[in-house]
This record gives structure tokens, C-alpha cells and sequence, in this order.
């Protein structure tokens, strides 16, 4: 249970910040970086949800905790469970990324297939929807990057790449089933 009493605790102002386990790390360390993009993403999910409602504004509901998971796991180095630690670190897992799948394969059936490229647009919820999905492949890169140096659970990995192809399929889904898709037209403006 998290209880916050106090927001403010000057332990940052020197530029450094407390990882999940306790140690202390530089604020632009690739950690921090890396859960800190899984952050921005769910903020930008957060503007999202101010367009969606009914089972879409459920799914993105959904997401959002699991991106407060998911920012938990990478702020925990730590992959090895430590019997003297207050709290088990929380890891995101493959039925996670599995739930992903099968709702990408869902909203995927009423869709035509794609005969170009899909430009960020059409509607409110879709725009903000390609906004998660750029978001979200950067939090992925980060976290590969982070990867090849550090330990990271494979499936918040996994969980971030299917997130963004989520987030595209729920543009299309947004655009009225794909019927207001903006599509790209290459060389129009030369």
C-alpha cells in the first residue's frame, strides 16, 4: 500500500532519485528515463480518455493501470525476488501482453485492410490515440536500450511493443472503423 503523506521531500535536489529498490540513481539515468517515458505515455492516455467512452474508455482504463505497473516493474532492477524487501517487486507478465493480443485481434475483425499508410488524425480520440502510440514506441526503445545493459523483465518489453500496435488498431477503431482514417498520398505536394 502506498501512502503519500507528503509530496515534496528535497531528496532530489541534487539530482538524483530513489529506484524502487531503494538505491539512488541520476534522474537521466536509462531507468529512470525509461519508466519515465511509461509515465508520459499514460498521460497522454489520460487526454485520450477525455474522447473515449463506453468499452473504449474501459480498455484504456485497463491500460493505464497496467502502464502504473508496468512503470513499477522498471523501477524495480532487481529481477531476483528478495525475501527482505517490504514489497514483492510488482512484473508485468505475458497474460498481459496476451489480453493485448486478443483485443488488437478483436477490434481488428470490422477492419478493411490497409492500402496505405495512416496519417495521425480524423478524429479527436484517434489523434490522441497515434499520440499514445508514438509515446509508448519510445518508452519501447528506451527500455530495449536499457535492456542491453541492465536487467529487464522481458515482458514489459513485449507489453510495450504490442501497446503501440494496440494503440494503432484503436485509432482505426476511433476513425470510424477506418472509414475516417486519414490516409498518406505519397509525393501529393510536390
Amino acid at each position: 500500500m502506498v501512502v503519500l503523506n507528503k509530496i515534496y521531500t528535497r531528496t532530489g535536489d541534487k539530482g538524483d532519485t530513489a529506484l524502487g529498490n531503494g538505491a539512488r540513481v541520476a534522474k537521466h539515468s536509462p531507468r529512470v528515463t525509461a519508466y519515465g517515458t511509461v509515465d508520459e505515455t499514460n498521460a497522454t492516455l489520460g487526454l485520450a480518455r477525455l474522447h473515449a467512452s463506453g468499452d473504449m474508455d474501459t480498455a484504456l482504463s485497463r491500460i493505464q493501470n497496467d502502464l502504473f505497473d508496468l512503470g513499477a516493474d522498471l523501477c524495480r532492477p532487481d529481477m531476483a525476488q528478495d525475501a527482505t524487501a517490504e514489497y514483492p517487486p510488482l512484473r508485468m507478465t505475458d497474460a498481459q501482453v496476451t489480453r493485448l493480443e486478443s483485443e488488437i485481434d478483436a477490434m481488428n475483425t470490422d477492419l478493411s485492410p490497409l492500402r496505405s499508410f495512416v496519417l495521425p488524425g480524423g478524429s479527436a480520440l484517434a489523434a490522441h490515440l497515434h499520440l499514445c502510440r508514438t509515446v509508448s514506441r519510445r518508452a519501447e526503445r528506451l527500455a530495449v536500450e536499457l535492456s542491453e545493459t541492465e536487467q529487464v523483465n522481458p515482458a514489459a518489453v513485449k507489453y510495450l511493443n504490442r501497446l503501440s500496435d494496440w494503440f494503432f488498431v484503436a485509432s482505426r477503431v476511433a476513425n470510424d472503423n477506418g472509414a475516417a482514417d486519414v490516409l498518406w498520398v505519397p509525393g501529393a505536394n510536390r
